[in-house]
């Protein structure tokens, strides 16, 4: 049996750079109630004229180049996004033919948050499956262009970003197991309304705005990352004492404290890295992964566990030895 293994990670945030100082002018909040509620500090947004597509590259040919692979040698490439440039074709092919990896299989998957953890997954069983050697994974969201910037309680919380690994196919487990989950039930608690018209008409422009229910998200949050991570340690036979890194979805600085608390896991073993980006969506865990790996904290050999929880509701969870 195959298994996948990370070669190299990558990741980009748009130049631009908004503080929470920035968004007192727009509108009734402060830097102070802003970073005590979220730990955010700042968030990166798209220029005019700057595409999803465009973050999906640089972040990919940054993992490439780490990775020392040439994008000929992709035959997978899996974009993690709900801020596709076009309805159709996918990111993933845009993506592809800017690569220069022409043929290989390329697709998008919408989990919101959770996109990048449910990407891997794909991935990891076309590995583990024999069908690819070696394949490109992208999470990747232009989440500020679907904000109400007078919505005080979505407008601070996200960013724009990307992140991307490189896998490829080897002997010895390097992503252990991989679990996905969904909840459609929930959705009138963390939605855009918006897409393609039902009856007639051009798809709604300028008010397909993220509309959420923040303490009744918070709650299942808390409660369902808690449980994705102790599925996720259970199918290994491991403990908590065993991972070296959690690498959450960077959301908000107290799902995260509470998740870590209440697995018992320490807040220096936690990388955290919202205050320098906000919530990127599915971009946010590989990005928290890239700057911890090149940063020097996660080393080769250490153990890994990567979570995410998002609109639909989805939540997943990735335990990796990298």
């Amino acid at each position: 049996m195959s298994y996948s293994r990370i070669l190299a990670t990558g990741s980009y945030l748009p130049e631009r750079v908004m503080t929470n100082a920035e968004l007192e002018s727009l509108v009734d909040t402060s830097d102070e109630w802003i970073r005590e509620r979220t730990g955010i500090e700042r968030r990166h947004i798209v220029a005019d004229g700057e595409s999803t597509c465009d973050l999906a590259e640089r972040a990919a040919r940054a993992a490439l180049e780490s990775a020392g692979v040439d994008p000929a040698e992709l035959e997978l490439i899996v974009v993690g996004t709900t801020t596709p440039d076009k309805i159709y074709p996918a990111t993933a092919c845009r993506l592809q033919a800017r690569l220069g990896a022409a043929g290989c299989t390329a697709f998008d998957v919408q989990a919101v948050c959770t996109g990048f953890i449910y990407a891997l997954g794909v991935a990891d069983k076309f590995i583990k499956t024999g069908e690819v050697k070696r394949a490109l994974v992208v999470g990747a969201d232009t989440h500020s262009r679907l904000l109400d910037w007078s919505d005080r309680q979505t407008c601070i919380l996200f960013g724009d970003g990307a992140g991307a690994v490189v896998l490829e196919a080897g002997e010895e487990p390097g992503i252990y197991s991989t679990h996905l989950h969904a909840d459609g039930r929930y959705e009138d608690l963390l939605y855009v309304e918006g897409g393609v018209p039902l009856g007639g008409g051009e798809i709604a422009q300028g008010h397909a705005y993220t509309k959420m229910r923040g303490n009744e998200v918070f709650k299942i949050a808390v409660r369902t990352l808690r449980r994705i991570v102790t599925e996720a340690l259970d199918a290994n036979g491991m403990q908590p004492s065993d991972i070296d890194w959690l690498i959450p979805h960077q959301a908000n600085i107290r799902i995260i404290e509470a998740t870590a608390r209440k697995l018992d896991i320490p807040a220096e073993r936690v990388v955290v890295t919202v205050a320098e980006h906000g919530n990127t969506s599915a971009a946010s865990v590989p990005l928290a992964l890239d700057v911890a790996v090149r940063d020097g904290r996660v080393k080769r050999g250490d153990n890994i566990l990567l979570e995410a929880f998002g609109g639909g509701f989805t939540w997943g969870s990735a335990l990796i030895r990298y």
